[in-house]
């Protein structure tokens, strides 16, 4: 078995998805298709950047869901491959809920775009922080943030893979919580570049607003089986996408177990689909039996 799996906030690069829309009509067709659902070019700071510009969290959310479906695109027109599930980090559960049919592609790029204004507004800049702790998890990770806090918010935010959690929260948990996982053993505890605490309590208010978002845009049924990243495990039902894509911008992302119940339900392979190669090299420290790949340009296409 196969599952699409689709990347997250922090793979963005200039001159992502370029070789494809050079070389594919449908990739260019994708990109076309976003500049006009969001009145501007998107496809030009895709391909040339700047840098900075594609960071913003209201440029990088539709940058990356239309990079990752243009490629998409090509690997079903060129490869015939259908995927047996799909599952996407954060963001990338939107282009997974695309790959599927739940999503029109144009509905999920505006939405992201104001899931991305909601996740940045919710929290003034410096306000909240995110950090990696390698080396510590569990219940010790959990006390680690329940002494942190004090009064404030600190939670584990992406369960990647063994050994490797990301915190989120106000900037002085954070802090704290970075020096007390080193006391308590963790390998190293990184500062991370965002903007914004993602995937914890602060978000809430932003999952308020986008709840409004979701309402108003059609969900329709879903071909094959979603990972969710809120509960792990496998959704197909139309009812219930637009309650779990709410609750995700503030719960933890659980993608070590989302890929475990891949695996255990089969699924052999794992094929990346969009910029970076993040999450095949995390499957292939949780899955190591299972075979990861990733496509984002011509190269890696010709691989798959």
């Amino acid at each position: 078995m196969i599952a699409f799996v689709f990347p997250g906030q922090g793979s963005q690069y200039a001159g992502m998805g370029k070789e494809l829309a050079d070389n594919f009509a449908v990739a260019r067709a994708v990109f076309e298709e976003a500049n006009d659902a969001l009145s501007f070019n998107l496809a030009a700071l895709c391909h040339n950047g700047p840098e900075e510009e594609l960071k913003l969290t209201t440029n990088t959310q539709p940058a990356i869901l239309t990079t990752s479906i243009a490629t998409l695109r090509v690997i079903e027109t060129e490869t015939g491959i259908k995927p047996d599930f799909a599952a996407g980090h954060s963001l990338g559960e939107y282009s997974a809920l695309v790959c599927a049919g739940a999503l029109q592609f144009a509905d999920a790029v505006r939405t992201v775009r104001q899931r991305g204004a909601f996740m940045q507004e919710a929290v003034p800049v410096g306000v909240g922080a995110m950090a990696a702790i390698l080396g510590l998890e569990g219940e010790a990770l959990d006390q680690v943030c329940a002494e942190a806090a004090a009064g404030e918010i600190v939670s584990p935010a992406n369960f990647n893979s063994a050994g490797q959690v990301v915190i989120a929260g106000n900037s002085g948990a954070v802090e704290r919580a970075c020096v007390l996982a080193k006391i308590r053993g963790a390998k190293r505890a990184l500062p991370l570049p965002v903007s914004a605490p993602f995937h914890c309590a602060l978000m809430r208010p932003a999952g308020d607003r986008l709840a409004a978002v979701l309402a108003a845009i059609t969900i329709g049924p879903l071909a094959v089986p979603v990972v969710c990243n809120v509960t792990a495990t496998p959704n197909q039902d139309a009812g219930k996408v637009a309650q779990l894509l709410v609750e995700q911008v503030s719960a933890p992302v659980r993608w070590e177990e989302s890929v475990l119940k891949m695996h255990q339900l089969g699924v052999e392979r794992f094929i990346e689909i969009g910029p970076g190669k993040v999450l095949a090299g995390l499957i292939k420290r949780i899955a190591k039996e299972a075979r990861a790949q990733n496509v984002e340009d011509l190269a890696s296409l010709k691989g798959l």
